[in-house]
């Protein structure tokens, strides 16, 4: 009798813990939805920012290290006290790095089309990967370079005490990066 009580339990526990274990295998990826993607790789918006020539955060390692962006130095030419010719050389600098950082952004869309489409057609094997990639790498590199070079080109146009307010106005300031004079080479 125990013995069967005891077998009856066991059957009820089992039972009751069970479905928790396919259920959970059976949660969808947080990738569903995806699928209809024209690049599955890129949201819409990571191409639309490819197509604009948007930064998408590129440049933190200058942004974040004293290095002011052209675009931001110029929504902030009020405040940072920026000269006409200051205010020139910052435009030239934006619509140079725009205009590159478009023509590598669809350079990059063009390669993330191609890998993707060999996913689609089922044709895609190593060699062609390892090529793909390879060239998608080196393009986000260059890509990447594009806006960083910007912020170096922009920190030379400024002055120390403009840096300071720069990083003070988009809230870097009281940060390690932030404080001090350190890693400023321009003589304005």
């Amino acid at each position: 009798m125990i013995h069967i009580a005891l077998t009856a339990a066991l059957v009820l526990i089992s039972a009751s813990v069970a479905p928790a274990w396919p259920a959970k295998a059976q949660m969808p990826s947080p990738y569903a939805g995806e699928q209809g993607r024209e690049i599955k790789a890129l949201s819409t918006k990571d191409i639309d920012d490819l197509t604009q020539g948007r930064g998408m955060g590129l440049a933190k390692a200058a942004e974040l290290n004293r290095y002011p962006g052209p675009m931001h130095g110029l929504e902030l030419a009020e405040p940072l006290k920026l000269s006409d010719e200051q205010r020139q050389a910052l435009k030239a600098i934006m619509t140079r790095m725009s205009a590159e950082a478009k023509a590598v952004g669809e350079d990059l869309l063009g390669l993330e089309r191609e890998l993707d489409a060999g996913f689609v057609a089922r044709t895609i094997d190593g060699q062609r990967l390892r090529a793909l990639t390879e060239r998608i790498g080196v393009t986000q590199g260059a890509l990447r370079a594009v806006h960083l070079a910007a912020h170096i080109e922009t920190a030379a146009v400024l002055s120390s005490e403009q840096i300071a307010q720069y990083d003070l106005l988009r809230g870097y300031a009281g940060t390690p990066a932030g404080s001090g004079a350190h890693g400023l080479h321009n003589k304005h």
